[in-house]
Parts: C-alpha cells; structure tokens; sequence
C-alpha cells in the first residue's frame, strides 16, 4: 500500500470529500446529458453530422485545456480560487450555449464550457491527494469513479426525459442550473485543502520544472498516456453510438438512453470493484483486466462493423468495452498521482489533460462514413485499445533521486518529489 502522507494535516470534515467527489460530475453531465438529442441539434441547424461531433470535440478539448490551466494555479493560489472562477464560468457559459444561433457559435461555446468545467475536475483531484495516502488514497478515486458512472447514468437518462419537454436548448439551460447549485453548495461547504506553506512557488519557470519533472517520471508518463488511450475509445462511443443505436439498430432517444444507462452502470461497477481489488489484489493486476475487458469489447464493435451483427452484440460489447475503461481508472490515476502530493493539481492536470484530448482527437472520427456507419466505431476503439496496450509493456520507472519505502508495494513505489 501506499506510505506517504498527505501534504496536509488537518482533518476533512464528512461533508468536504462529498463535495469534492461531487465536483467530478463536470465531465458526464457536460458529455452525456445532451447526446440523445444530438441528432435533433443536428437537423435544427443544418448542420453536417462532422460538426454536430465538433460539439463534443470542442467540449472535450475544453475540458483538457482547463485541468491543464486550472492545475498547477491551484498548486501555486490554492485550491479554492480557481475552483470558483471555473464554477461561474460553467454556469456563464452553459447560457451561452442554450442561446447559440449557430453550429459554429455552438461549438465555440463548448470549448469555453469545458474550459470552466476542467476547473472542478481536477481540483477533486488533486484535493483527493491533498487530504488522502495509501488505502485512503486509492478508495478516494474509486469513489470519484464510480460517481463519474452514477452521472453518466443519470445525464442521458435525464436529458432523453427532458428531451420530451424541452429541446436542446433547454437542456444547456438545466445545465446552467446544475452550475449554480454545486457553486452553491461549495460555497457553503468547501474548505481550503492545501495550505499556504505547501503551495508551489516561482511562477511559470517552476511550473515548467515540475511538468519536465512529470514527463521524466516513466511511471507517470504511461498511466497518462494509458489513461489518454482508454479514454479515446471511450469518447469514440460517447460520440458515435447515439448515430448507430439510433440510426442504424432504430432506437428511440429514450430507448438509447437505457442503453446508455446500462453501460454507465458497468462502468459505476466496474470501477468500485477495480478500486477494491487494486487496494486488496494488486493494482497493476487491476490495471491488466481492465485493459483485457477493453480490448474483448472493441473486437465486439469491430466485428459488429464488418459483418452487422445483432444489437445484443453491439450492446454487450460496448458494455464490456465501458467497463474495462472504468476499471483502468482508479490503478491509473492511483499509479500518476501517488508520488507527488507537492505537486498534485500539476499532475492531475496532464491526467485529465490526456483523458480529454485524445477523446477529442478520437470523437471526429467516427463520423468519418456519416450517420449511419458502425465500422469507423469499431476501427477507432481497436486502434485506441491496441496503443493503450503498448502504453502498458513499456518498461517502468528506474528509480532516481528517492528509494521505495521497504513497506510500500513495489509497484507503488514512490516517486522522486521536490
């Protein structure tokens, strides 16, 4: 288990890990919530199906940009600052986005959006390390997992409800209210996580130090890269199924949101279940079986796109696929953020970063052959699975500056720290 402790001494009240954990819903709710009416969105402005999927390209960049902005300021000003400037700007933007004329102003607006909604992201994050090490530490992004799961439930299933009283637009505007409401109660319950004498100093020239100190870390750098990889194939399905559940197997909007839901509950399962194991088991033995249910799931897509199998078959793939990406996540991010407490928004930042970017490099092109192409789905997730695989036989760290401590498990050995 892991043996570091946690830059801060002081106790976290009952309420504080609620909030924080609660902060993580910024990416489903921002992804998912408006999906089953991505087809109306497209008909409504006359938009091609590639720019419709602009829309979740840009949101996804957003979101990269803004764990990478928001990060290392929460290292340097603390915690709070950014946290509340991000959340206004969600709840800003959010509007502007409901009142978009335009596929181009929309998709502007989402990239802005998601610039905000990083902020939360990876202030959970990197607060999580701040007050948490070792078992404590690893159950803390179990949590945040299966919370992610929990709104990726509840975002389609609630937007393809509300798509029957409300159209898209409507839907930005309950967003905007989500906004309001969590600024609301981290105003009321949010304490500081990192005090002033464990906040980074020197500016821009420090924080280039410490993103050269990251990037050297080849530990660090694979689970990133490991997580960006995943994450591309689950970002491939988040843009593409709503067109080929819808389009080519005829389901309803609400129809695909339960099929949407069924898999965000895998990846809720799956992804308590993988924080357990990597806690009780072993978290590189986690990370493996999370990798091998991705890669059984995109050959499912795959094989679906040649030769049109069932929707069963499409269905039970994406399930296996979604739940392999849940049970990466808590090895993973246990595996980056565990040896530097010092500089934790830092390296939640390049985390986060990568999860979103390669979704958003990855989201296009699935739309490449239109609406109602199932193969380019399955091509862009065996392709995503197969690089994370490599990511993942990469050698490991060679042990620098600071040696394991002879109680932690060598495959949590921690890293060099300032």
């Amino acid at each position: 288990m892991l043996t570091q402790s946690p830059p801060t001494s002081q106790p976290a009240s009952r309420l504080l890990p609620t909030l924080l954990l609660l902060l993580t819903v910024f990416g489903p709710i921002s992804m998912d919530m408006y999906l089953p009416v991505l087809p109306a969105l497209t008909d409504e402005l006359n938009a091609a199906t590639s720019m419709a999927q602009l829309t979740v390209t840009a949101c996804l960049i957003g979101l990269a940009l803004g764990q990478l902005i928001a990060g290392p300021l929460s290292d340097r000003f603390g915690r709070a600052r950014p946290l509340y400037v991000g959340l206004a700007a969600y709840v800003a933007t959010s509007l502007l986005c409901a009142l978009s004329p335009s596929i181009e102003t929309l998709i502007i607006a989402r990239l802005v959006q998601g610039l905000a909604g990083g902020a939360g992201i990876v202030i959970a994050q990197a607060a999580g390390r701040d007050l948490y090490s070792g078992g404590k530490l690893i159950r803390y992004y179990g949590r945040m997992t299966v919370l992610g799961g929990l709104a990726a439930i509840v975002g389609p299933l609630l937007g393809g409800q509300l798509a029957r009283v409300t159209d898209w637009r409507g839907l930005f505007t309950f967003l905007a209210v989500i906004g309001a409401l969590i600024l609301a109660l981290i105003a009321f319950g949010y304490r500081e996580t990192l005090p002033r004498t464990s906040r980074t100093t020197g500016g821009f020239a420090q924080t280039g130090r410490d993103f050269r100190t990251l990037l050297a870390d080849r530990v660090f750098t694979g689970a990133v890269l490991l997580q960006g990889f995943v994450n591309a194939a689950l970002f491939a399905y988040l843009a593409g199924a709503t067109y080929v559940l819808q389009g080519v197997y005829g389901l309803s909007p609400q129809q695909y949101a339960l099929a949407f839901g069924l898999n965000s509950a895998g990846f809720m399962v799956f992804g308590y279940l993988a924080g357990r194991s990597s806690e009780r088991w072993s978290v590189r033995g986690t990370l493996a079986a999370g990798l091998a249910m991705c890669a059984l799931g995109a050959l499912g897509l795959l094989a679906a796109g040649l030769w049109t199998l069932p929707l069963a078959v499409v269905i039970g793939s994406l399930l296996v696929m979604v739940s392999g990406v849940a049970a990466t996540t808590p090895p993973a991010t246990t595996l980056a953020l565990a040896g530097y407490p010092h500089m934790a928004g830092t390296a939640s930042s390049l985390l986060g970063m990568a999860r979103f970017a390669f979704g958003g490099v990855a989201a296009p092109f699935v739309g490449l052959a239109g609406a109602d192409g199932m193969l380019p789905l399955g091509i862009v997730t065996v392709v995503s699975i197969a690089l994370a695989a490599g990511t993942a036989l990469a050698p490991r760290r060679r042990a620098r500056t600071a040696r394991p401590s002879p109680a932690a498990e060598p495959e949590l050995a921690a890293a060099p720290t300032r």
